[in-house]
């Protein structure tokens, strides 16, 4: 595996390359273009000269996270054909700059939901948190206003302003899409897609979804291990796969983590180390931090299935605590990012260490 961290950009991100560099665990990042919207190509120059400035820190651009899928090819309306033509474009233009691994989501409206940025912990830290309880309470076109004052001033992604000003608009297109018709609209897509990806070596690694199940009635799929077989055998192709993120994928606990890992070898593209801790109710968790005894997964076991199925592909800890006084975007900030990555590294380092003595 190669440690990773998410990195927005240096107009984005108050998270620097130099500090990431300092991190001496991480090696590369995870990285995009954060002012394209969906549909719009990705232009060669542009991802050149982002490669070129996170290379100038002595790091890798080891992957996109994301390349945004348009509500019209979500909901197969007029425009698809015309996103998909342009999301190729940009496919190509990253095969180009040889990167190969593309993060994506194929979830309706929201590309996740929490209902508090900021949980305060006993020991002061804040994480982000989901409540049920609390969903149920919301109006769906009022979302954005219950998190907008806990973002620090950052764009969090998936819930820009200009795309939650149309979130009524963006419930309309949905009404008549179910599990189904979102089914065979990824399959539409991916089936267009492929061919560049073959061209390219570019791994298409989709995001579970989060939390893993109907939010607002929308539909969602990428939710099971189920699910994610069905995904995969609908166009079965190796460029086809999987990022395997414990955190959202683990927010339904019948979702067995390291069974997950087992089952999908060889489309694992892409992994997200983290933990949640469940309160009361299964649809009630906060982020924890990465060790295991903080929350609700094996980490250890985790890894150790990332480990057996021989994972070479790039991993990152994932949605840090809040702590020791830093302003950042909520879940990216350096300091608790860095404590996961190193916790990671070592229990992978423990795992390979086992694995040889056995």
């Amino acid at each position: 595996m190669k440690m990773t961290m998410r990195w927005y950009g240096s107009k984005y991100d108050t998270v620097t390359l130099n500090q990431i560099r300092q991190v001496c665990y991480v090696k590369g990042v995870i990285s995009m273009l954060y002012d394209k919207l969906p549909g719009q190509v990705w232009e060669y120059d542009e991802i050149k000269a982002l490669k070129e400035e996170i290379e100038k820190e002595d790091l890798t651009l080891d992957g996109i996270e994301s390349v945004n899928v348009s509500d019209a090819i979500k909901t197969g309306s007029a425009e698809r054909d015309k996103d998909i033509d342009a999301y190729i474009k940009s496919l190509e233009n990253l095969g180009k700059n040889d990167v190969h691994m593309v993060c994506y989501n194929f979830m309706p409206v929201f590309d996740w939901t929490r209902t508090e940025l900021a949980r305060r912990r006993p020991d002061g830290s804040t994480v982000l948190a989901y409540s049920q309880k609390a969903i149920d309470k919301i109006d769906p076109a009022k979302m954005f206003d219950s998190i907008s004052g806990d973002m620090n001033g950052a764009v969090m992604p998936g819930w820009e302003p200009e795309r939650m000003a149309k979130i009524k608009d963006l419930f309309a297109l949905y009404k008549d899409i179910g599990e189904e018709q979102l089914f065979a609209n990824l399959k539409y897509f991916l089936e267009a897609i492929m061919p560049v990806c073959d061209k390219y070596n570019i791994n298409m690694a989709i995001h579970p979804d989060d939390p893993a199940w109907s939010v607002f009635g929308l539909p969602r799929i990428i939710t099971s291990l189920p699910n994610l077989q069905r995904m995969m055998s609908m166009v079965d192709n190796p460029h086809n796969g999987v990022t395997l993120c414990s955190g959202s994928y683990g927010t339904n606990p019948a979702n067995d983590l390291p069974a997950t890992i087992r089952a999908l070898k060889g489309r694992i593209h892409f992994a997200h180390v983290r933990n949640l801790k469940f309160n009361d109710g299964k649809k009630d968790f906060e982020e924890a931090t990465h060790l295991s005894s903080d929350g609700s997964f094996d980490m250890y076991e985790i890894v150790k299935a990332l480990y057996e199925i021989g994972f070479e592909g790039p991993i990152r800890p994932d949605h840090g605590r809040m702590l020791w006084g830093e302003k950042a975007m909520p879940g990216y900030g350096l300091y608790d990012r860095a404590l996961g990555a190193a916790y990671i590294c070592g229990l992978w380092e423990a795992v390979e260490k086992n694995s040889k003595r056995s």
